[in-house]
């Protein structure tokens, strides 16, 4: 009962905004649900899939109560404690799975797809998603190592120069990705792989020229590449490889010119085993307020965009692709 309540209740104070027309009170192990008919219903199914999530050892959070009360909205017959159950990997007691509908989606098409494209706002999982299916792969010897890009471009922000050698200057940039590997993998052996080469860590420049072959690549914050490096990341895939480019549009930080990842979704959007998945503010699993700010801030971005009569490109130069389509 306590892990199904949450700590100081959380977790009924979750099912109740969920289901505002009911009561719901407990006592003991009892717990009795009173109020509108249809949704008394609703939040019955949604208690017993949460009870089937926490008898099977799955830790349920606020995200967990919310998307299963939509799963269960969108269809009565789907189980969201089975769908949302499939752990990706379990390292150092902690099982990395999907914890929204959209999030499930994006790990299906990483499976079913050569190259899958994760567009979404902040907090949305796309890039930890993505190297748990980096390392799932190469635990299980689908792929020979794991190859873990991003453009080293400032956040809006004039560092200068840095000191130290090359590798000094470029780790601040790569230092998200070798977070996420550490909560993943055994932090001993990380060094290990890094060193032999199995985990590679590098900025996208270090991309051009070379093929990957067996390999499961991995581009983070793909907004800030320009059309002719996206161009060049994808066509390095090799035979045996899979690649997962993720990126959030509306955060772009290219000093000029256009995104990369704003002009693919036009050219290669009917090409078959290339997949886009889009994930919304409904698919942040941060702090709820995070979800909030993504969408006061899209509300914003489309009434100034309103106001000034112009569509959602970043430069001349797109707009000028776009009248030639």
């Amino acid at each position: 009962m306590v892990r199904l309540l949450g700590p100081q209740d959380r977790l009924l104070s979750t099912i109740e905004r969920q289901y505002p027309l009911v009561a719901v009170h407990v006592r003991g192990n009892d717990i009795t649900i009173s109020g509108d008919a249809g949704q008394v219903e609703g939040a019955r199914r949604l208690v017993e899939e949460l009870l089937l999530m926490v008898r099977n050892g799955q830790d349920v959070t606020p995200a967990e109560v919310s998307t299963s009360a939509r799963i269960l909205e969108k269809d009565r017959s789907t189980s969201p404690a089975e769908l949302l159950s499939q752990a990706i990997l379990t390292a150092r007691g902690k099982s990395v799975r999907p914890k929204t509908l959209g999030q499930k989606s994006y790990v299906d098409a990483i499976d079913e797809n050569t190259i899958v494209f994760g567009i979404g706002p902040a907090g949305t999982g796309k890039t930890y998603l993505a190297m748990a299916k980096a390392v799932q792969s190469l635990q299980r010897k689908e792929v020979e190592r794991i190859i873990l890009t991003r453009p080293a471009v400032e956040a809006g922000e004039r560092l200068g120069y840095l000191p130290g050698t090359l590798t000094d200057k470029i780790d601040p940039y790569l230092r998200p990705l070798y977070d996420a590997l550490n909560e993943m993998m055994d932090p001993e052996i990380v060094p290990k792989l890094l060193a032999a080469g199995t985990i590679e860590v590098a900025p996208l420049a270090y991309m051009r020229g070379r093929t990957l072959n067996n390999s499961f690549i991995v581009l983070d914050e793909a907004q800030n590449t320009t059309p002719e490096q996206m161009k060049m990341f994808l066509t390095r895939l090799g035979f045996g490889s899979k690649m997962v480019v993720t990126g959030d549009i509306t955060q772009v930080d290219l000093p000029t010119g256009t995104s990369g990842l704003q002009v693919v979704t036009r050219i290669l959007e009917r090409i078959d085993d290339i997949h886009f998945a889009t994930l919304t503010s409904a698919d942040v699993v941060r702090h709820t307020l995070v979800g909030q700010i993504v969408d006061a801030y899209t509300k914003y971005d489309q009434v100034k965009m309103a106001e000034n009569n112009t569509p959602g490109f970043t430069s001349d130069r797109d707009r000028r692709y776009n009248r030639k389509r």
